[in-house]
């Protein structure tokens, strides 16, 4: 029997397989065709008001009446400085002038109309909701917010990309932790900003199963039946799976986008904070070029809210060369089929 039914069991779904939380791709339709697959569907709501995370979970709950996963970031918001907004006013008009330079005319928000959210709310929000499972990363909740979770049933999973990380995730109490290898697509779950730590994803793995005692759930690489047996015999006792749905129906990844994966090469692939301010694995583009190793790069959530509006009307232009198109290392035909079907015959092949 490939499967365990540890994880399976704490979730309520039939097969420990879980669709990735990937902000500005997965979408309700996407998590809801997860769970038609008897899987772990996932919503994500990275920083959003608690307002918009409402408005998506009952989205979400109109097409499905299973299981899903409500995703949140648990970052720090860093304090505005004198020396944060004289960095911010510099970045925005080295970045206004790079897309001036490919004909994007584009007006970057001033410092004061940033708005920032504070993952407390999203808190009550879910609960609100009654969300059963909550997954979360760019660090840990407070342990107020675990106990308030845990008080009202919530299934908590935590995610680490180094040892360390895992340990404080197990002390804290949370139920599941994800192990998030270096090889993965999307946006490190690393606790600090400045650093990540550079240990490949099933190297880590067997390190975190040698010491921790709660479940684990491995995101990174997979995308066979080959993969996903590696991180079984390393430990693994639920799988999250994110690039290989990148392309699927249910992806809000546009046709150009979605082009633009299908030509990837590994040579293209490479961890960036041009475009947050957190390290993120995704495809090199002349933006990255740009502002990559440069001094125009603000800590998150600033640089992310800087670029958003640059992402989005370049998208609107089909312009690949200036939106984040975050995947994973392991380079494989992106397949446009329904999130069901891709996952369907994932567990199948995993079972011959």
């Amino acid at each position: 029997m490939f499967w365990t039914d540890t994880i399976s069991k704490k979730l309520g779904i039939q097969y420990p397989v879980i669709q990735a939380p990937m902000f500005g791709v997965s979408t309700p339709p996407m998590a809801a065709a997860a769970a038609k697959a008897n899987c772990l569907g996932s919503l994500a709501l990275a920083d959003l008001s608690a307002d918009e995370c409402i408005e998506l979970i009952r989205e979400t709950r109109k097409l499905t009446d299973q299981p899903f996963a409500a995703n949140i970031f648990v970052h720090t918001i860093p304090e505005i400085t004198d020396d944060l907004q004289e960095k911010f006013v510099k970045a925005r008009q080295f970045i206004q002038l790079v897309a001036a330079e490919h004909n994007i005319e584009v007006s970057l928000p001033e410092l004061e109309e940033i708005k920032t959210n504070s993952y407390h709310e999203q808190v009550n929000a879910i609960i609100a909701e009654k969300c059963n499972i909550l997954s979360f990363t760019f660090g840990n909740l407070d342990d107020k917010s675990i106990q308030k979770l845990k008080e009202n049933g919530v299934t908590l999973i935590g995610t680490c990309t180094s040892v360390e990380e895992a340990l404080l995730l197990e002390k804290s109490g949370i139920d599941i932790i994800c192990v998030q290898g270096i090889e993965a697509g999307g946006h490190r779950g690393t606790f600090n900003t400045e650093y990540i730590p550079q240990i490949g994803g099933l190297s880590l793995l067997s390190q975190v199963d040698d010491q921790v005692n709660v479940p684990l759930v491995y995101a990174g690489g997979l995308y066979n039946a080959k993969t996903l047996h590696a991180a079984r015999d390393l430990g693994a006792e639920g799988f999250q799976v994110g690039s290989m749905l990148l392309a699927s129906e249910e992806s809000a990844l546009q046709p150009f986008e979605k082009e633009r994966l299908k030509k990837v090469d590994e040579k293209d692939i490479m961890l960036t904070k041009s475009f947050s301010g957190r390290y993120a694995r995704g495809i090199k583009n002349k933006y990255i070029e740009a502002v990559e190793d440069s001094p125009y790069i603000l800590p998150y959530p600033y640089q992310n809210k800087l670029t958003g509006q640059l992402r989005k009307v370049s998208k609107l232009l089909h312009n690949a060369e200036f939106v984040s198109i975050w995947t994973g290392q392991s380079i494989h035909p992106y397949s446009e089929l329904s999130t069901e079907e891709i996952l369907k015959k994932l567990i199948k092949e995993c079972e011959r």
